[in-house]
């Protein structure tokens, strides 16, 4: 048989019109960065739940720790347990190395386990990962380190991170008490800073907290950005499950 012969009469032949296009994914930015009240507030799993939302959403998202301090030795290298949790929340699943460019030993401040482990940490090197996840993403989730004032480098801070990836930022604030001073005082500081506030996330953390509800309800009535959800305190949360307490406004 020929595969050489004239269409059939009437048939309709592919063209840029009536070529089924694929379905339009949500528009959202091509990142966020999530920072904190504090170190230990749960900022990691507030961005892996987050990466699970967003693929909910039908995108591909994948997250990123550019510096992370304590690390365990393996056979690949150092690996810090955050950063391999959103190595995991992310979809395509990129390489360790782009989520965790900095993998620093020592569970210290970032500026004394790079000092400690002889690395200089540059914002170059970020830059250049962080591009690597962005092109193969529609959204790159980017978490800081500690709280917002928390310097990544005796010459970097946080701040000049955003700025450079030109990012909104997302608060996560741990539920416990002090979270109101806490929170106020971050989100006067990112104000302060001029970045882009765009929402930010309650996370249970003390599940002895009295007034933990009355707390929250005041926090979504001081914080100048909308809430994005609350995460509930489990001693071993799944991100995943947590995905459906977040709805992201973008």
């Amino acid at each position: 048989m020929s595969h050489n012969q004239p269409p059939v009469a009437g048939a309709i032949r592919p063209t840029a019109a009536n070529r089924a296009d694929p379905a339009p994914r949500p528009a959202c930015p091509p990142g966020v960065f999530v920072t904190g009240t504090d170190t230990g507030i749960g900022k990691s799993l507030a961005s892996a739940a987050l990466l699970h939302a967003l693929r909910a959403r039908g995108l591909r998202a994948v997250g990123m720790k550019p510096v992370a301090s304590g690390c365990e030795p393996g056979p690949d290298g150092w690996r810090n347990e955050d950063a391999l949790l959103l190595q995991a929340a992310s979809s395509p699943v990129p390489s360790y190395e782009d989520v965790n460019p900095y993998a620093l030993p020592q569970p210290l401040a970032p500026e004394i386990a790079a000092a400690e482990a002889g690395v200089s940490i540059e914002l170059d090197t970020i830059l250049a990962a962080h591009a690597r996840l962005a092109a193969q993403a529609d959204c790159v989730v980017v978490e800081g380190v500690g709280g917002w004032a928390a310097p990544i480098s005796a010459t970097l801070d946080q701040v000049d991170l955003v700025r450079a990836l030109d990012l909104p930022v997302v608060l996560v604030v741990g539920l416990r008490l002090g979270a109101i001073n806490h929170a106020r005082l971050s989100a006067r500081a990112l104000q302060a800073d001029g970045v882009r506030a765009i929402g930010w996330i309650a996370n249970g953390i003390d599940p002895d907290m009295a007034r933990a509800d009355e707390n929250f309800e005041i926090l979504r009535a001081r914080l100048p950005m909308p809430c994005w959800g609350r995460l509930p305190y489990a001693p071993q949360p799944d991100p995943h499950a947590l995905a459906q307490r977040l709805a992201p406004v973008f």
